[in-house]
């Protein structure tokens, strides 16, 4: 059964880990990796990425994303998003640490935070504004 509007963005607004896949050129499978990202009902999706890697030159060049997020309990449930990139900008240490506290236990954030911002190279932060959404709850099967 199809998610309405508001169930779609609250189980986006989740901490699941998303599939985001982008365009990778003439004669190559679309990129697909796991990424940490952030939503807000009614906002726009944001992730982050260093600055020089492969996935952010792909992603700038083809302009748009998909991101697709699912989960097994306590039902089959997910939403697949795509859309614009409508926003690059650089990477924050406070946008670090929102996003590392979305995924991270408490006592885990202040370090991760630490290594990444010293060891992860340049950030960006990439704004994709949803366009086309398919969802679905499976029950449990």
């Amino acid at each position: 059964m199809a998610l309405t509007r508001e169930e779609r963005e609250q189980f986006l607004a989740e901490p699941h880990i998303a599939a985001l896949s982008v365009d990778a050129g003439p004669g190559r499978a679309p990129l697909t990796l796991p990424i940490w990202y952030q939503y807000e009902p009614g906002g726009d999706i944001w992730v982050m990425t260093g600055l020089d890697t492969r996935k952010n030159q792909l992603i700038q060049a083809a302009g748009r994303i998909s991101l697709m997020i699912d989960r097994l309990e306590p039902t089959i449930r997910y939403v697949s998003v795509e859309g614009p990139v409508v926003k690059t900008t650089p990477a924050t240490l406070e946008q670090l640490r929102e996003i590392s506290a979305r995924y991270l236990p408490a006592e885990k954030v202040d370090g991760y935070v630490d290594f990444a911002w010293k060891n992860h190279g340049e950030q960006v932060v990439i704004h994709m504004r949803p366009e086309r959404w398919v969802s679905s709850d499976l029950g449990q099967v």
